[in-house]
């Protein structure tokens, strides 16, 4: 499998990344998934503006400069589709993480906007809200501290990589998911009904 990176916070490394895509392969961009995110959690009034400003560029501005690049390919060919992962913490917060929460529901509002700019040219626009999922991320946290967010999950665990992805492979791939967009789905074992 081929990969490219970029710096999803930086314009000009965003742009270079989709040229050079762009020049390997015959068939223009027909899916992205907005996936690159960071954390620098910490009590609000503690929270250093390099920190607040480094998780807005990555997970919101990210999402902006990918999504723009891709839908001048998209809107063009008058189809695609663009998946943008949030969290339910921009939905209901977390305490520590207001720059995380700001970026992913700004995600959120990001996603509907789009999704009406995009229809009348094919592109759908969606969002996946993941809970608390295994994953690098959540193994930092402290086993207490996990214990304590299992207890406010009404399935009772955290959630599986392969459920996340289960959910994009189907807005992604799925004929059924042609007529959807604009909408955000939780996957996220029913944390935000109890919020």
């Amino acid at each position: 499998m081929v990969r490219w990176q970029a710096d999803t916070s930086d314009q000009e490394a965003v742009q270079a990344m989709y040229k050079t895509v762009a020049s390997e392969f015959d068939e223009p961009v027909s899916c992205l998934v907005n996936n690159a995110g960071i954390t620098r959690d910490t009590l609000m009034l503690r929270m250093k503006y390099d920190d607040w400003k480094a998780v807005i560029d990555v997970n919101l501005s990210g999402v902006f400069l990918c999504s723009q690049e891709a839908a001048k390919v998209m809107l063009k060919k008058r189809s695609g589709r663009i998946i943008n992962i949030s969290s339910v913490v921009g939905q209901i917060g977390n305490p520590g993480q207001a720059n995380y929460a700001a970026a992913k529901g700004g995600v959120i509002g990001m996603t509907m906007s789009n999704a009406k700019e995009f229809a009348g040219r094919g592109v759908t626009v969606n969002c996946v809200c993941p809970g608390f999922i295994e994953s690098d991320m959540t193994a930092e946290l402290n086993a207490e501290y996990m214990d304590e967010v299992k207890k406010m999950i009404p399935l009772g665990r955290l959630g599986l990589p392969s459920e996340i992805a289960g959910m994009v492979a189907f807005l992604a791939l799925d004929p059924a998911a042609n007529y959807v967009t604009g909408h955000c789905f939780n996957v996220d074992g029913g944390i935000a009904i109890g919020a």
